[in-house]
Order: structure tokens, then sequence, then C-alpha cells
């Protein structure tokens, strides 16, 4: 089994987001998320929010192999800038970049001047600058009048050396995964693991993927897999913390995110999190460690190293 992981909600300072992903990396890590485009966390802490691109680049440049990922939000780029700066990075470290984008907003992204967009706008903007995307890492020049992209013969320099860069599409809903059977080569899977639920994603993304002629299995899956690595199982302490960090997912009872999340000793979260990635088709499922301290995320990235257990080192590529 391949195990990404992941760091978000802006709990550590750069120093120790820094070490943390090095010490991932020589445990032989593929692939590690951190906090990607968000504006301002509604929170009174003073704690440093860092740049999620900012900090994604440098990641990589301090870094020797590990994929480094974090989310794009496509109202908070104009999508020929965007498919610029990603093309950069993979000019200078190729395959090092883990490209995930999504349409999601910000309760505050207002006070930054970004647009408060309805669901459905926000979707076609998404499908919009993925359609530019494509074009510009193709070399094309692309001339796109659409509602929210419009470009007359942009064309980004250098163009990657693989042609087209993998784009990973974070989704839950049928509109949004209509975009990931439209443009994504990976289908982050926005859900709990939970496996009726996934498994009723999936279908809706086959059925997109069958009205554009398009094989749903070609499109690789992975999904953030809420861990806690706690030799107490304190499955109650777990639940919170997830409700903590999972807002939008409050309308998912208990009794169904309860058995969803991966708590025990490190020997049982490995095991689980092999048997979640099996059940729902994950090629790389990710131990969401989101919202430990750098402490406790230290303990849990040595807990679950590659080589334990059956844990894949292969470096995983996109």
């Amino acid at each position: 089994m391949k195990l990404g992981l992941a760091l978000s909600w802006h709990q550590h300072r750069w120093e120790d987001l820094l070490a943390l992903v090095q010490r991932a990396d020589a445990l032989g890590y593929p692939a590690i998320f951190v906090d990607g485009d968000i504006s301002m966390l509604d929170s009174a802490s003073d704690r440093d929010v860092l740049d999620g691109w900012t900090a994604t680049t440098a990641l990589i440049a301090h870094s020797r192999r590990i994929q480094v990922g974090s989310i794009r939000l496509v109202h908070h780029w104009n999508a020929a800038r965007l498919a610029q700066a990603v093309a950069t990075v993979e000019r200078q470290s190729p395959g090092r970049l883990h490209f995930l984008i999504a349409s999601g907003d910000r309760p505050h992204d207002g006070r930054f001047g970004l647009p408060r967009l309805p669901v459905g706008e926000r979707i076609r903007w998404l499908d919009e600058a993925l359609t530019a995307l494509r074009g510009l890492w193709r070399g094309e020049s692309v001339t796109l009048d659409g509602r929210y992209v419009k470009l007359q013969r942009a064309r980004v320099r250098p163009t990657p050396a693989r042609g087209a860069l993998p784009i990973a599409v974070a989704a839950g809903r049928s509109r949004m995964l209509e975009v990931v059977a439209a443009h994504a080569d990976r289908w982050e899977v926005n859900l709990p693991a939970i496996p009726a639920r996934v498994q009723r994603a999936a279908a809706a993304l086959a059925a997109a993927c069958e009205r554009r002629g398009r094989d749903p299995d070609a499109i690789a899956r992975s999904q953030w897999i809420f861990t806690r690595v706690d030799d107490a199982h304190d499955a109650a302490a777990a639940l919170a913390d997830y409700r903590r960090w999972n807002p939008w997912f409050d309308a998912i009872p208990d009794s169904e995110i309860g058995p969803a999340l991966v708590v025990g000793g490190a020997d049982h979260c490995r095991g689980r999190l092999a048997e979640l990635a099996e059940q729902l088709k994950l090629d790389l499922p990710v131990a969401d460690l989101s919202g430990l301290d750098a402490a406790a995320a230290e303990r849990a990235i040595e807990a679950l190293a590659p080589g334990k257990s059956g844990v894949d080192a292969t470096i995983w590529t996109s």
C-alpha cells in the first residue's frame, strides 16, 4: 500500500512544517498535502497562516523526492497565471507537484475582494479554467471567451515536458463529478471514508464518464482518511477532532462518521488504512493528520512509515 500524508489547518510554524515534510521524505512517503489557497482562518488565533502556493513550492525545493500537494481554488487565480506558475514548478522539479484544484470558497473571501458566487457558477468557472489549462500545457495558443475565463492567444512557456500535467479534482457531489469526468486524471474523493457514500459518488462518476465515452477506471482515485495513531483508542476524542476540522460534513450523523475514522495503535491504523484503500478502490489513501501539533504529527509519521507492515515505500507519481 502506498500511503500519503495530509497536514492542514495551519497548525505548524514554517520551521516545523518543513521538518515534518523532510522527515516524511526521508522515510519514503510518496506524497504529502499541506494547506492550499485560503484567505483567512475563522479563528482568533494569532498563529501564522502560510500562503499555500508559496509554502508548497518552497517545500518542494527543500525536499528530495516526495510529491507535495495543496489545493488551488479556482477563484483565487487567473487561469493563464496559474498555468504558468504550475509549468514553472514542473520545469524546476519535474513530477514533484501534485496539482489539485476545486471550486470551493471560504466564508471570509469577500474581505479580500474575492468573489462569492453560487456553487453552480464556481463549477462553471472551474470547467472553463481546466479547459484553458489543458490547452496551455499542450503548448497551444489559447483563445477562450468564457463567462469567467477570457484569453486571447495566451501561451505558456516552458511547456511541460510531459505535454500535459496530471490534474486532480476534489469532488463529492454530482455536479463536481461531471468536472472530474470531463477533465481529471485523478479523483480526489471529497467525502468521509464511508463506503456507501463513496460508492454512490463513484456510480455518479461512472455515469458521467459514460456520457463522455470515457472509461472511469482510467481515473485514479485518492482520499484523505482521518487518522489518529492513539494506543488509548480514544474514539470519542477523534470524533470531536474530526467534527472540529471538517465542519462541511456536519449533516452526516456520528453513526456514519465514527466507523470512517482510523483510530488506534500503529498496526491497527496501517491495517485499517489498507482495508479502506481496497474497499474504496484508492491507489493513494492519505492519512489525514490535520489538526495535530508538530510533536503528535511527527509521532504519527514515524509510526505509519513506509516499509512497516506492508506500507509501500515506492515513490508514487500521478
